[in-house]
């Protein structure tokens, strides 16, 4: 059974930090990209950064660059996003989700090309 389970969020205050953490289970990190997407109060889910599962190729949104930081620990079947230097609008439950790799594009266009979700975790920026 593919899996995937996130865990890190937490209430933080503005300027703060997290990582978050995507365990994969049920399937092989190597042959999918693994994605974070974020879905804040009242607005569609956004991409906001992939790693391919086999490499080191990423991708990371405009509103987060230079702020996040995605990588992978193949040897502990996990994919971490560090989010530094955090805003309120960073607010929203930050999801997991996996796309094979003969569907997906390192841009986050189209979440239907993920088939695998995790739960979610909530990341709350506030003072």
């Amino acid at each position: 059974q593919k899996q995937l389970v996130e865990s890190g969020g937490g209430l933080v205050q503005p300027g703060g930090s997290l990582r978050l953490s995507c365990v994969v289970s049920g399937f092989l990190m190597e042959h999918y990209v693994i994605g974070w997407w974020r879905q804040a109060p009242g607005k569609e889910r956004e991409g906001v950064s992939c790693i391919l599962g086999s490499a080191g190729s990423t991708y990371i949104s405009n509103s987060v660059r230079g702020r996040f930081t995605i990588s992978k620990d193949n040897a502990k079947n996990t994919v971490y996003l560090q989010m530094n230097s955090l805003e309120p609008r960073d607010t929203g439950v930050y999801y997991c989700a996996a796309a094979s790799l003969l569907v997906a594009k390192m841009t986050m266009e189209d979440e239907n090309e993920y088939s695998v979700w995790g739960r979610g975790t909530q990341v709350t920026v506030s003072s």
